[in-house]
């Protein structure tokens, strides 16, 4: 099974991506998880990226879709994969629809964790505090949700309209959040 999982900053995807990938078996592949260890190992792609990162901004479609396209055909190979955080913008989207057609590793559901805006906030800022992200502080996550509102929200109307979109209501604990993904996903 492969599935996309998108949401605002703060929305749950990373948690909801470890649950799914242990109670399904898919291979969690996070598009944050891997940019963050690309600026750490201070290659050349983390070089390009990292100002980016902490302005709250995309990164170029070329650079992230080179980046989650490998991981996503070796995990569609094998359990299939749950894609955290990406594709953010309905043109990465249409990039990957493609590519992933041509390999044949195409998602079967999206879901789309919807949560309240203070929220959000909430949430980022008590992940700083625990984990200590540099890229958690108010100004990044004002710009990373002006972001996501122009270029990620329209992937829900994207894909509500190719049939694949599962609207989870992620505004509650995270085991009624898992409950529905899995319900929604019909193997609950």
């Amino acid at each position: 099974m492969n599935v996309l999982l998108i949401g605002p900053p703060g929305s749950g995807k990373g948690t909801q991506g470890d649950r799914l990938s242990d109670r399904l078996g898919l291979v969690h592949i996070s598009s944050g998880d891997l940019l963050r260890a690309e600026v750490e190992a201070g290659t050349a792609i983390g070089r390009k990226v990292e100002h980016l990162m902490h302005a709250g901004e995309l990164v170029p479609d070329l650079i992230i879709i080179s980046l989650m396209l490998r991981p996503a055909i070796e995990a569609a190979e094998g359990p299939g994969y749950l894609l955290d955080g990406f594709p953010r913008s309905v043109e990465q989207a249409e990039a990957v629809r493609y590519a992933a057609g041509q390999v044949g590793i195409a998602p079967a559901a999206v879901i789309y964790l919807d949560v309240a805006r203070d929220e959000l906030v909430r949430r980022i800022l008590a992940r700083a505090e625990v984990e200590g992200r540099a890229d958690d502080n108010p100004e990044t996550i004002r710009a990373r949700l002006q972001v996501f509102d122009e270029a990620t929200l329209p992937l829900v109307a994207h894909y509500r309209e190719r049939g694949l979109l599962h609207e989870i209501n992620a505004d509650q604990d995270a085991d009624a959040v898992t409950a529905e993904i899995l319900k929604a996903l019909g193997v609950a």
